[in-house]
């Protein structure tokens, strides 16, 4: 065996490489996932001798196709995420570390690395030192290269070696290693002999991160190997660990927003701002401005509309005194004295300036939620000039996106003259296409006169190599020779940085609009349904443009606490974990480069089960990508040709196994507590043997309904509600269901329990189930229909079931009833709450005295509803509530009954169980009741209902007291 890690040359595994954040797209031949430097070096060589180009790749978040190519691509993020070690002020770490992850560690020595590239949540450091990336701390912390103490890399013929700073005695090395030895003199002898060349052409901005990084190698009797190879994007060499140093916490920080009224102005004040030395400073145009107030109301007020333009400007210090007078006297002089800013604001509470910052972090994603064929591509995203030249620059822009008739988006790290411009074009329409190139022409001509770069942190890639040439004239050749020092076979990502003949800026782009389609645009004929057949209603061009929606940015790999999605790739950490992988495999099949039978394959489905329908990701990606209902269509078409696997039909015909448990309840529920019989219930049924599962109740709630008569449509007049029971309430815990219709008709509303309806159908949604989903939805809105119709609310106890009502039922039947139903369905506890903001329930709430942990399901979150549980539970008195946010819970429905999915459902609801056991909270409190099997795992502490902390607190139920002490079984939930 060549390698111990993962060889992958199949056709849908490749199209998750295929494409990164850039608009380019480029099948490898295969994909390796090493999982030692044994691996990395095995795979080079072998590439060596069968002449294939080898490709690394990080994240896979760059912007101008770096890591995109024809031949091996090797990705480091799978298994080379360990930090080695801490000492001091040095880090040793491996290349797939996530920059993020990585200060968080550091953290806790009191250090950080201070350059932070945008995406800095998911971008690896392997990529943050292969780019040179930097960031808007760039004026305080340079970039990534200035950090590196030394490498260890696989060179192009396959041997390693450790980088650094290498002696030169009388300018020749004395390294034992040959090869070494060998690369270090001759690098030496280039330098000496092009050093007039290599002074005389630099260009004078601040930052450039185009070409090989030469002026600032050699210099006394050293040559700084690792500084070389730094912000060579793989070309010349691997990096397989690195030792960086890092920097100190800042003791103090502040924050100033300036205010403008035109862009120019703004940058005007760029070098008022720098006189009073800040750590960063950004700048915002208009149309950032307006998407920040659309898509969060934080920044209504504190974005005037008038605004053009702004400026972003952080400060660090160890005095707070200085820091908050420097701060005053930046504002003073840019405001008052120089009248260049109409508004100024400042911060420095770290929560405060969380939410600035998140307008130059979160905000530029989104500009991918603006609907339109249309999209802000990053194809002369990193230009940068002298700071000084900025404002003359900006109207130079203007004027030739003016003559092209084309609009842009504006974000800078204007402090140090670093550009993110992103015209608005169509990549489907081939006049925009020639448009693109010329905008690239003419703005890069525009940048040489100011002396500038076309590249200042996001490296050459497919998009700017061609321009190499023209941006270093007499001293390009000096970087072909030394790509051959080190690559005489042109290995190491061909066609980056140096190449013979660079391919066009608009050759292998992305492809957009499906093979039939021969108007400009992806949105004038979906074809989709001529390719393979559609199982879920979808309005014309919806799913084709929903597929091309996802940029790839990369985002939805986040790994922080902040965000939920997505659980799936939070304990995989693999590509095809990530939301972004089934986009890509969906956009894929539209646009005709997948063969579409492949949706009839295993390979296909074990990517499309990865989504296990949490709908996180949907909320959370920048640009609002459906995911969900991508992977519900390609499911279902798996099903459609190859019928349900018999664990799958278990697992959606639930209810009718909790309906016969029922029946059965003494042995049933003595078959859950018994190992022996849990472990045939494994074989046969694939349910973990391991997880606990809820008793089976002796009489499901829906006889006792009938026995009180609350099956018979009420006649009163006033608020009444159809209770939608579900499965959990119904056979598993009545209790649950006694609660929810006390609290209510407590409350004055009338209880109607509609006597055929049936499950949900979420489980049969999830895996792809759904003509038989269709069936229960088409039955279920056909009764709830009626009810809305006589002036019911449909209320449910499960999210899930609210969800699956409000959101599946829709596409699934695509009829007026079903949209009648979803307007008219609400979660119990968001339906309470909405009465309480009325004024409408009662308080007469009698304290209980606990203290609880609540945790927030990911389907409630989906309804798009806020808190509602948490906020009912904080009006009972005495009830100390400590919100757990800890992520998704990782059971996710029914993914985690199964034994193949049960050790991964752990993993990713850890945080959360460990929060659980290790706190002083007397129980867990969350509506989900999947989430309230995951809580129960691993402890033995109960988690309740909201409805019934309020039944109790009402006075309606105090059995439920007995809830609070109560201690779960080794394999059975309370």
């Amino acid at each position: 065996m060549l390698v111990r890690g993962e060889v992958r040359c199949d056709d849908v595994f490749l199209q998750l490489y295929a494409s990164d954040a850039s608009i380019y797209q480029v099948k490898p031949l295969a994909v390796v996932r090493p999982r030692s430097t044994k691996d990395v070096a095995a795979t080079v060589e072998y590439a060596r001798e069968n002449q294939l180009p080898v490709h690394a790749r990080g994240a896979g978040t760059g912007l101008a196709g770096e890591s995109l190519g024809a031949g091996l691509v090797i990705d480091f993020s799978a298994h080379f995420r360990r930090v080695l070690g801490v000492q001091g002020d040095r880090v040793r770490l491996q290349p797939g570390v996530v920059h993020e992850r990585l200060n968080a560690q550091l953290r806790l020595h009191g250090r950080q690395f201070g350059p932070d590239p945008a995406m800095s949540h998911v971008t690896t450091m392997g990529s943050v030192v292969a780019l040179d990336g930097c960031g808007s701390h760039w004026l305080k912390y340079g970039s990534a290269r200035r950090h590196v103490c030394r490498l260890e890399v696989v060179l192009a013929d396959g041997s390693m070696l450790s980088a650094g700073q290498e002696p030169l005695v009388d300018g020749v090395s004395n390294d034992a290693n040959p090869r070494k030895r060998e690369l270090v003199t001759s690098l030496a002898s280039l330098l000496r002999q092009n050093e007039e060349l290599i002074r005389r052409n630099q260009p004078k901005s601040l930052v450039n991160r185009c070409g090989y990084q030469v002026a600032d190698v050699l210099s006394n009797g050293h040559l700084d190997l690792a500084r070389l190879i730094s912000g060579s994007e793989g070309t010349l060499a691997l990096i397989t660990e690195m030792t960086l140093a890092t920097q100190p916490l800042p003791r103090h920080q502040g924050l100033a927003l300036l205010l403008f009224d035109r862009l120019e102005t703004a940058a005007r004040a760029v070098p008022e701002v720098l006189a009073f030395d800040p750590a960063a400073c950004d700048l915002m145009d208009r149309r950032h401005l307006v998407l920040a107030r659309e898509t969060d109301p934080r920044y209504d007020t504190l974005l005037p509309a008038e605004a053009e333009a702004l400026l972003l400007v952080e400060f660090e210090s160890d005095d707070p005194l200085e820091l908050r007078e420097r701060v005053r006297q930046m504002i003073d002089r840019v405001r008052r004295r120089k009248r260049l800013a109409y508004e100024a604001r400042h911060a420095f509470a770290r929560d405060e300036m969380a939410r600035y910052w998140h307008l130059a972090r979160k905000v530029v994603p989104t500009l991918y939620r603006l609907k339109g064929s249309t999209r802000a591509l990053p194809f002369v995203e990193d230009v940068a000039v002298p700071p000084e030249t900025l404002p003359g620059f900006l109207v130079e822009m203007q004027n030739i996106l003016k003559r092209h008739q084309v609009t842009a988006t504006l974000f800078a790290h204007a402090g140090h003259g670093q550009l993110h411009l992103r015209p608005f074009l169509d990549l489907a329409d081939p006049e925009h296409l020639r448009t693109m190139q010329a905008l690239a022409d003419e703005l890069y001509e525009a940048v040489f006169r100011v002396s500038g770069t076309i590249s200042g942190e996001h490296g050459a890639g497919l998009s700017r190599t061609p321009y190499l040439r023209r941006q270093y004239g007499d001293l390009y050749p000096l970087f072909v020779e030394i790509k051959r020092l080190f690559d005489p076979q042109n290995t190491l990502n061909p066609g980056k940085v140096v190449s013979d003949s660079p391919a066009p800026l608009i050759a292998s782009l992305r492809p957009v609009k499906p093979p039939q389609t021969a108007g400009p645009s992806a949105d004038d004929t979906p074809a989709a349904a001529e390719l393979f057949e559609l199982q879920l209603h979808w309005e014309p061009g919806e799913i084709t443009q929903l597929a091309r929606s996802c940029n790839g940015c990369g985002s939805c790999r986040a790994q922080d606490a902040s965000v939920r999605m997505c659980p799936i790739f939070r304990f995989g950490q693999l590509e095809e974990s990530s939301p972004r992988a089934k986009a890509n495999l969906m956009r894929g099949i539209l646009t005709g480069q997948l063969d579409p039978q492949l949706i009839k394959t295993d390979d296909f489905k074990d990517v499309a089960d990865l989504c296990v329908n949490c709908q996180q990701c949907r909320l959370e990606c920048p640009a609002g990508v459906d995911i969900p209902k991508l992977m519900l269509e390609a499911k279902a078409g798996y099903v459609a040709n190859n019928g349900l696997p018999l664990r799958d039909w278990v697992v959606t015909r639930l209810d009718l196994f909790s309906g016969l448990g029922c029946r059965i309840s003494s042995l049933a529920n003595w078959a859950l507590g018994n190992r022996q019989a849990r472990w045939l219930l494994e074989k046969v049924g694939g349910i973990a043997q391991g997880r606990k599962l809820p008793r089976f109740a002796p009489r499901p709630f829906m006889r006792r309904a009938n026995r009180r008569r609350l099956t018979r449509p009420t006649r009163r007049s006033g608020r009444k509600v159809l209770y939608f029971i579900d499965t959990y309430a119904n056979f598993h815990d009545p209790q649950l269901a006694e609660a929810m219709v006390a609290v209510l008709e407590h409350n004055g509303v009338a209880v109607y329990v509609h006597p055929d309806q049936r499950q949900s159908g979420m489980a049969m949604v999830s895996l792809g189930a759904v003509d038989r989903a269709r069936q229960v939805a088409a039955h279920n809105v056909a009764l709830l229909a009626e009810a809305v119709r006589q002036g019911y609310t449909v209320v449910a106890s499960e999210p899930s079931a609210a969800l699956c009502i409000t959101r599946e039922y829709p596409d699934l039947l695509g009829d007026d009833d079903a949209r009648l139903v979803a307007q008219n369905t609400s979660e119990a506890c968001a339906y309470l709450w909405n009465m309480h903001l009325l004024g409408k329930l009662q308080l007469d709430l009698k304290p209980v005295n606990a203290t609880l942990g609540y945790h927030t399901p990911c389907h409630v979150k989906a309804l798009g509803i806020g808190s509602p549980g948490e906020s009912l539970l904080r009006l009972i008195p005495g009830l100390n509530l400590h919100r757990i946010d800890k992520g998704c819970s990782g059971m996710a429905g029914t993914f985690g009954l199964r034994k193949e999915n049960y050790r991964n459902s752990l993993r990713a609801g850890w945080p959360l169980i460990s929060a659980i056991r290790e706190s002083n909270w007397l129980a867990g409190t969350t509506e989900c009741s999947a989430c309230k099997m995951q809580m129960e795992q691993g402890t033995s502490k109960p988690t309740i209902h909201p409805l019934k902390l309020l039944a109790l607190s009402y006075g309606l139920m105090p059995e439920i007291a007995s809830l609070l002490s109560a201690r779960g079984k080794e394999l059975i939930v309370t």
